[in-house]
């Protein structure tokens, strides 16, 4: 019989007998490995965080201006109006269906990343170059299409991400956003009377290319992020919970149109135009400092309660315009429609990755921004029809009955 080697003895024996000095290398091993996988995701959500908040400052140099560019400058109506925004939204939710299918399909994430960086960059110079609303349809379209990067970077925070985190880490890029936007406003506010609209427009291109080159050269995906998975998702893979959320976030949706409507709704209540601005800067501070407390209150407390906190802001939101308030009331909207959007969106993201199976995320988070973006042309053109033939109330009171019945759908969905 062949006597069997020390080594292999040592192999052999059961771990609780290995010498106190491996086990010990063991855990020191297994714990180091735990701490380089925190300072990696660490890392990786500052620099999606600072990615986002530059693109958010250039895209903020035009949104507040944005409706009054149309109105006044290239002489479009709501409907017009409405159109474009409709188109956009609508736009960003095809462009993130397919980067996210595309993104699960060949576990590649980072390009569609940068590459949507630079869609934004490009547009904003086709929008300072349009001399006609007509002319900005293909740049909307380019501008819009630039949102394939977000499904497949909300499927990477999702991954690196655990249930004690996840809101958190939702909560502090959508934070970033916004941060982001009160810059964009305030370098518009300054900048608007001096450079004019169109040259505003071009500069607002440099910080996405910036946000592109930061993805490009500090962004490394794993290599278990390559690996192919070659069977797609179908409806028998998604949980009756997520069907059920894609569907009442799909009905508030439809009552959730553009906030092009509550600044010229501001506009036509008697406030300046040069003011107009500031009430879209309020909004944006408001939602920037409550996009990460309420993604880390949904943390303890779950998902739901601070969905349907948001959904009660924006009935606020509703109520307070269709009771035709004074200008401190004015302010006040803004105030509820910047905590609406800081409950709403990093929440309904983290719920949406949860519901969703793992490795169809991606895949998941872009077909429920799909659908719910397929609902914003109709939402944000029946507002403007309504507003033009019923007046200014109308689509407050469309989007009052909407969120109830979404509200009370919610009620049923059970997180994981």
């Amino acid at each position: 019989m062949t006597k069997a080697s020390p080594a292999a003895i040592h192999l052999m024996r059961p771990f609780s007998s290995l010498h106190s000095n491996d086990g010990e290398l063991y855990f020191q091993h297994t714990s180091q490995m735990t701490a380089d996988r925190k300072t990696d995701t660490k890392k990786t959500i500052r620099i999606f965080a600072a990615a986002s908040f530059l693109n958010d400052l250039g895209s903020d140099i035009i949104y507040p201006i944005w409706p009054l560019f149309l109105t006044t400058v290239l002489k479009a109506n709501m409907a017009a109006l409405g159109f474009l925004d409709g188109l956009g939204d609508s736009l960003v939710s095809l462009s993130q269906a397919a980067s996210g299918y595309i993104s699960d399909r060949i576990k590649k994430r980072k390009a569609f990343i940068w590459t949507g960086y630079i869609f934004g960059a490009l547009s904003r110079v086709g929008y300072a170059l349009s001399s006609a609303w007509t002319h900005l349809i293909p740049f909307r379209v380019l501008d819009r299409s630039g949102k394939i990067r977000s499904a497949p970077r909300d499927a990477i925070v999702a991954d690196i991400s655990d249930d004690t985190n996840r809101g958190k880490n939702f909560g502090l890029i959508r934070a970033m956003d916004h941060l982001g936007a009160v810059f964009g406003i305030l370098i518009c506010i300054f900048l608007l009377s001096v450079l004019g609209y169109r040259i505003l427009f071009a500069l607002a291109a440099l910080p996405s290319l910036i946000s592109a080159a930061l993805i490009f050269f500090l962004i490394k995906e794993r290599r278990s992020e390559r690996l192919r998975i070659y069977k797609g998702i179908s409806l028998k893979d998604l949980d009756r919970n997520f069907t059920l959320f894609l569907v009442l976030s799909s009905i508030l949706a439809l009552g959730a149109f553009s906030y092009s409507f509550l600044l010229i709704y501001a506009k036509e209540f008697g406030f300046n135009v040069t003011f107009v601005p500031v009430l879209y800067l309020i909004f944006t501070v408001v939602a920037s400092l409550l996009s990460y407390p309420f993604g880390k209150l949904s943390d303890r407390i779950g998902r739901k309660p601070v969905l349907l906190l948001s959904y009660l802001f924006w009935i606020i939101v509703c109520l307070s315009v269709i009771s035709r308030p004074d200008r401190f009331m004015i302010v006040l909207v803004f105030i509820f429609y910047g905590a609406h959007k800081g409950a709403l969106e990093p929440v309904q993201k983290t719920l949406v990755s949860e519901l969703a199976p793992c490795k169809f995320r991606a895949s998941c988070l872009g077909g429920f921004q799909m659908v719910t973006g397929l609902c914003a042309l109709p939402a944000s053109f029946i507002a403007g029809v309504l507003w033009e033939i019923l007046g200014m109330s109308a689509p407050f009171y469309l989007s009052l009955i909407l969120t109830t019945v979404s509200g009370g759908m919610l009620l049923f969905v059970k997180e994981h």
